[in-house]
């Protein structure tokens, strides 16, 4: 006998039940909107797994009182997208194909089902973990919307756990949205197995069924701060060993990978600085590949940055430089400017000598008088 699983069980049927994503269907935003007014339209929905996609997609078509037929790009072929165009409609009722993982598709597979959804035989929503930029053909896309979806916050993982069961010890509901990496449908699987071996939510039970061992991390509490710092405090020390543990740890702890590429971002500048520029755009490039690619994945992205920064010289003189500039900022409150650096907006600040004799790259000391010859960080001369 085919049991249905609890994830389906509990599927939201209306937005009110809804979690997550409120940047599309939160009120008067554009999904909302739509599916309020009953407007039909194809669209793809961009976002990791368990965030939503398959439950919008039907709360969408519900609305419509279409027909709704639903495929997975992983196994439909021409002759089943075919079959749903040729079928007849119910009291001529539009159609709509929830396409799942649109970007296993290949380009002739796309292009077929082109023309169907531009002359409105179908209305296609597609889903993918995959950008579309890249994976879905232009023609295609030009003729879908493209919503993003997010990885669930805390809060909406919290609103899907208490639909399964009730927790009132705050520490296990806290692991359980750590472990849940925003992936809702994960969460869901994980409580059911645990309830169906063990009967019960614990700590240890979480534990066998994840087969994982829970680390003491508190994202709020002195092991968060403590595993930072000693991840931070290991790359200043160019110990790219000890960096890749600590973010080992980290990870394992479900900490937010954005949080540990920030940090990166941040040590790039102020521990790395002028001593290897190039740092600051590994850094960013780390953080903007979690953005992009998130868990697991990102974790590859990570790695990759946390030895190149531990690896790379170090130099603190524009960090502490800037600190010198700001001490002085604030002892000294604003200074005036020298005239021959302002600004000549009018006609009058020329005469008042706005702007003159001021030459591009000319080796003048363009500090305030009071500041003159003052040197917070000794650099080449005219070095653009």
């Amino acid at each position: 006998m085919k049991i249905e699983p609890l994830a389906n069980k509990i599927r939201p049927k209306t937005l009110d039940d809804y979690a997550g994503q409120q940047h599309l269907v939160g009120k008067n935003m554009p999904l909302r909107i739509a599916i309020e007014q009953k407007k039909l339209f194809s669209f793809i929905l961009y976002g990791p797994c368990g965030v939503g996609k398959t439950t919008l997609s039907r709360i969408y078509a519900k609305s419509m009182d279409a027909d709704y037929f639903e495929l997975s790009a992983v196994s439909a072929s021409k002759d089943d997208i075919k079959k749903i165009i040729d079928k007849q409609s119910i009291f001529g009722r539009p159609k709509i194909l929830f396409l799942d993982e649109i970007h296993r598709f290949n380009k002739a597979q796309q292009d077929f089902l082109l023309p169907y959804v531009e002359n409105g035989d179908i209305y296609l929503i597609g889903a993918t973990t995959e950008n579309p930029s890249f994976e879905v053909i232009s023609p295609l896309l030009s003729r879908c919307k493209v919503f993003v979806l997010n990885p669930l916050e805390k809060d909406d993982i919290k609103k899907i756990i208490s639909k399964i069961t009730e927790i009132k010890d705050e520490k296990i509901m806290d692991i359980l949205v750590d472990m849940s990496n925003g992936d809702g449908r994960y969460i869901v699987s994980l409580i059911e197995n645990i309830l169906e071996l063990y009967g019960e939510i614990t700590i240890e039970t979480i534990q066998k069924a994840s087969n994982q061992k829970l680390n003491r991390y508190d994202k709020k509490g002195e092991e968060h701060y403590n595993t930072i710092s000693a991840f931070i405090k290991s790359m200043r020390a160019s110990q790219p060993n000890s960096a890749l543990y600590y973010l080992a740890r980290m990870v394992l702890a479900g900490e937010d990978p954005l949080f540990i590429a920030r940090r990166m971002v941040i040590f790039a500048s102020e521990d790395i600085g002028i001593a290897d520029s190039n740092a600051l755009v590994v850094a960013n490039a780390v953080f903007q590949a979690c953005q992009f690619i998130g868990l697991p994945e990102c974790t590859i992205n990570l790695a990759h940055g946390v030895v190149y920064l531990s690896n790379a010289p170090k130099s603190r003189r524009s960090n502490d430089a800037f600190a010198d500039a700001l001490a002085d900022a604030h002892k000294y409150g604003n200074l005036e400017i020298p005239l021959k650096i302002r600004n000549a907006e009018t006609k009058l600040m020329k005469q008042w000598g706005y702007g003159k004799d001021y030459k591009s790259y000319d080796n003048d000391d363009y500090l305030p008088d009071k500041l003159k010859g003052k040197e917070y960080i000794k650099m080449y001369k005219n070095k653009h």
